[in-house]
């Protein structure tokens, strides 16, 4: 026999998402022509990193809407998981656009070029704001995709603030080293944190077991509740990151009563956080005490 608990349906950032996307698209637009108007090549291909910026970020919050639907024959847990996709496509985006960063602003190193300094400075306090609210926007959600996207986002805040810092410095001094260094230094420490949550996106999508929750710990709880016999195959998994899945086979003396049986669900139950749980399934097995 088992039992299902099922809770309410996990709240996603798509509001926060569409925000960022329309800031950032929106910017996008205002980096091309500034980067006509200031004749600067390292804004237009800043513009055409932004873009792939703003297609990932659309990316990411159709697939946030997406997973807003709910249960089908096909998909029993939903379309939760398809918010992953999109912090997976963001992830990847991003790493290729630091690459493409780090990569120009080392032939810069190698070669500096003069700058309009007064037109870089327009648009990096324009940069600044725009990204900014974008990052304050976004950092109140909690998904694993939001947080993908606030790094995402993070990266091109620095690297106008970035901008900002060495259009200054070279507007009093000779020093056009000074921007290709701190965009390298801020790209790899963007970099840093975006494999970081990477890695919690892959350890989603290989279903491993949530990492607050500890199933050794679960089941010495479990075997130490009264009328329990043993428990095994327990297994657990999470869906988005945020909200998970846990079955488990709990084994009860031969003679327990129904109403016995009811107790120790309800005691199992309260081993776990049974806010964190999408999805508690549980099991019961007869047997005889070892």
């Amino acid at each position: 026999m088992g039992d299902s608990s099922k809770h309410g349906p996990h709240k996603h950032g798509s509001g926060n998402l569409k925000v960022a996307f329309l800031l950032n698209f929106s910017f996008t637009i205002i980096e091309f022509i500034g980067g006509i108007w200031t004749n600067s090549i390292a804004i237009l291909s800043d513009a055409v990193h932004d873009l792939g910026d703003s297609i990932s970020l659309g990316l990411a919050w159709y697939f946030d809407r997406l997973s807003k639907r709910g249960n089908t024959p096909v998909d029993t847990y939903g379309y939760a998981r398809y918010s992953l996709l999109g912090g997976l496509i963001t992830a990847i985006v991003l790493i290729a656009g630091i690459g493409y960063i780090v990569w120009n602003a080392s032939q810069r190193l190698l070669d500096p070029e003069d700058v309009d300094t007064t037109g870089m400075i327009v648009l990096a306090v324009i940069g600044v704001v725009f990204n900014g609210a974008a990052v304050l926007r976004v950092r109140k959600g909690s998904s694993l995709t939001e947080k993908v996207v606030s790094w995402h986002l993070l990266e091109d805040t620095l690297g106008w603030i970035a901008v900002l810092i060495g259009a200054a410095v070279m507007t009093f001094w000779d020093l056009p080293w000074v921007d290709p260094a701190l965009s390298i230094g801020i790209s790899l420490f963007v970099l840093w944190n975006v494999v970081r949550n990477l890695r919690k996106i892959m350890r989603v999508f290989m279903q491993r077991t949530p990492a607050k929750f500890d199933v050794p710990a679960f089941e010495r709880a479990v075997r130490d509740l009264p009328g329990v016999v043993d428990i095994h195959d327990t297994r657990s998994w999470s869906i988005d990151g945020e909200t998970h899945v846990l079955t488990a086979h709990v084994v009860v003396r031969t003679d327990a009563l129904p109403d016995q049986v009811t107790k120790i669900k309800e005691r199992v139950l309260e081993c776990i956080d049974d806010d964190a749980f999408e999805d508690v399934t549980i099991e019961i097995e007869y047997g005889l005490l070892k």
